[in-house]
C-alpha cells in the first residue's frame, strides 16, 4: 500500500494550483496527486499533467458545497483502499511539516500509526503589504513570512480510517483529536494581495452565475460580492494584529484539546474556533517550504 496521496478540487485557480502541485507533486509524486477539474478547464488540465485529473461538468448549480463534499467524501474512502493516508482539502490549503521535526511530510506519515484522522494546526499566511513588497515567484514562504492563527482551518484533513467528513472539511465523525506537534495546515487565500483580488473576482462571477441567496446556493459567504468588502482595507488591517514575540504554537493546540467535544447530536466532533487578534513571524527555517 502506498504511503499517501493528495486530493483537491479546483476551477480556474491557477495561482493556487501551481503552489499545490509544487508542494504535493514534489513530496508525493504527481502520480499520487488527484485533481478534480471542475468545468474541465484546459489550463488546469495542462498544469496538472502527470497527475490523476478527473474532469467534471462546470454547469452553474445550487447546493454547490454540499455536492462537492459528498463527492470528495466518496473519493477519500475509495482512495483509502490504496493509500495509508489521504490528504484532502481546498486548493489553497497545504499541509506542511515544520523542518525542525526533520525529514519530510511523506516520511512523517510513513511513521504515523494508521486508523486515525490527523488535524494539523491551521495558520493563515497573510500578506503584510506594508512590509512585504517582494513578489511571489517559485515559493510563497520567504516573500511571505507572517501568519495568523486560524482555528477555522485546523481541519481534520489527513484520513487513514473510515469516517465521514462534513461540508467544508471542518469536522469528521472520528471521536479522537490527533494534533501532531510539527504539523500545520497553511491557508493561502490571503498570501498575496493581487492573487486574492483576482480569485475573488472569479468567485463573485460564479456566485452571480448560479443566482439565488447564500442559503439557497449552498456555497461560502465569501463567494458573494456583497459580502466581500474593500480588498485593500482588508489587507491593511493585518498590520493591527498583535505580533507575538516568538513562534510558539503549543498553546493553540492545547486550547483545541481542552474544548474538544461532540458537535451536538450530528455525529461530528469539534473544538472551539474563536478568532484570534494575533500574528506570528514564521522562523527562517520555513522559507522555501511552500
Amino acid at each position: 500500500m502506498q504511503t499517501a496521496c493528495a486530493l483537491t478540487m479546483v476551477r480556474d485557480d491557477a495561482f493556487f494550483l501551481k503552489a499545490w502541485l509544487r508542494h504535493y507533486g514534489g513530496l508525493l509524486g504527481r502520480e499520487n496527486c488527484y485533481v478534480i477539474n471542475h468545468g474541465r478547464g484546459a489550463e488546469v488540465a495542462a498544469l496538472a499533467t502527470g497527475c490523476n485529473v478527473i474532469g467534471i461538468p462546470g454547469d452553474a448549480h445550487q447546493k454547490f458545497d454540499q455536492k462537492r463534499w459528498r463527492m470528495l467524501n466518496n473519493f477519500v474512502m475509495g482512495l483509502r483502499c490504496y493509500y495509508q493516508h489521504v490528504i484532502v482539502g481546498d486548493v489553497d490549503e497545504l499541509v506542511v511539516l515544520d523542518p525542525e521535526a526533520g525529514g519530510d511530510l511523506k516520511t512523517f506519515l510513513q511513521d504515523m500509526p494508521p486508523n486515525r484522522v490527523l488535524t494539523p494546526l491551521g495558520l493563515e499566511v497573510i500578506h503584510r503589504i506594508d512590509l512585504e513588497t517582494e513578489e511571489i515567484g517559485d515559493t510563497i514562504l520567504g516573500p511571505r513570512r507572517h501568519v495568523r492563527p486560524a482555528p477555522h482551518y485546523s481541519k481534520p484533513c489527513i484520513v487513514s480510517t473510515g469516517t465521514k467528513i462534513a461540508r467544508g472539511g471542518h469536522f469528521t465523525q472520528y471521536p479522537k483529536l490527533h494534533t501532531p506537534e510539527h504539523l500545520y495546515l497553511l491557508h493561502l487565500k490571503f498570501c498575496d494581495f493581487a492573487a486574492y483580488s483576482a480569485a475573488m473576482n472569479r468567485r463573485n462571477a460564479v456566485s452571480a452565475e448560479i443566482g439565488g441567496d447564500i442559503r439557497e446556493v449552498g456555497i461560502g459567504r465569501h463567494w458573494f460580492a456583497e459580502a466581500r468588502g474593500e480588498d485593500r482595507a482588508l489587507f491593511e488591517g493585518f498590520a493591527a494584529l498583535k505580533l507575538q514575540p516568538a513562534f510558539e504554537p503549543g498553546p493553540l493546540r492545547r486550547r483545541m484539546h481542552r474544548s474538544w467535544q461532540a458537535r451536538g447530536d450530528t455525529g461530528y466532533w469539534e473544538f472551539d474556533r474563536s478568532d484570534y487578534d494575533s500574528q506570528y513571524l514564521l522562523p527562517e527555517r520555513f522559507s522555501g517550504l511552500v
